[in-house]
């Protein structure tokens, strides 16, 4: 998987914007357990919140359904926020290594530019080019209509899990290798996966149903340098530059 250059990331947002009506968005993320056999002298290490050994993929996917990176190999017992946060990329991210375009209007605006994000569930901390839903039950329509079009962009990378794992049958059962060849296993999944999509395109038919299992949200906290972009996207999706868009708020 090659590293995105700034204009890989603005044909991602594009194609983002196209498909999900969510602008300046470059990939949604999201960890996936992945089961194994419980090694040798491992303890708990790799026995998760739902009671069976696996290993961790995290993965940001493009509206196409494709991987543009994975981390594989954290240990199940830990959840999203941390292992994201630990990841290369996350690293990255956060250190700012990225080459990200530079903030841009959002369509149908001429002002006030917005940093290009990363979307994810509430597992994930908030962050300037990471955006999460609202918590709490109690919200506004403005959140409320923010949450839904947030999840409905971020149901890409959860369609390329059911994608992955209903096209390689490996990942139904538990991997019987050590952890070391589990790994390369998931990777090599993943990379077949992109090129099979590049190759034939997609069939949504596929992403149905899958046998991977979310991560709990331990863990997790509020990066407050990620309100303000939230808030704004918030109030755009109920403002006349999102006029394309018909909501129905539940």
């Amino acid at each position: 998987m090659p590293v995105p250059t700034t204009n890989d990331w603005l044909e991602i947002s594009n194609v983002f914007y196209v498909k999900t009506n969510f602008p300046n968005c470059l990939g949604a993320i999201d960890g996936k357990h992945i089961r194994c056999k419980n090694p040798s002298n491992s303890g708990s290490l790799f026995f998760n919140y739902k009671k069976f050994f696996s290993v961790v993929l995290m993965a940001i996917a493009d509206a196409n359904l494709q991987f543009i990176t994975i981390d594989v190999g954290s240990y199940g017992r830990e959840g999203d926020s941390n292992i994201f946060k630990e990841c290369p990329f996350g690293k990255m991210l956060y250190g700012k290594k990225l080459n990200l375009p530079e903030p841009n209007p959002l369509p149908n605006t001429n002002n006030n530019p917005q940093p290009f994000v990363f979307i994810g569930d509430e597992a994930f901390a908030l962050h300037t080019n990471l955006l999460r839903p609202y918590p709490g039950r109690n919200l506004t329509d403005i959140r409320r209509v923010f949450n839904y079009r947030l999840s409905r962009a971020r149901r890409t990378v959860e369609c390329a899990f059911g994608v992955l794992a209903n096209k390689w049958s490996v990942l139904h059962t538990p991997i019987q290798v050590e952890p070391e060849f589990t790994d390369v296993i998931i990777k090599a999944c993943c990379i077949l996966h992109n090129f099979v999509l590049k190759r034939d395109g997609i069939n949504f038919e596929e992403a149905e149903t899958h046998s991977l299992d979310d991560i709990d949200a331990r863990g997790t906290g509020t990066r407050s340098e990620g309100i303000e972009v939230r808030d704004y996207f918030a109030d755009y999706f109920m403002g006349p530059g999102a006029v394309d868009f018909q909501y129905k708020v539940l």
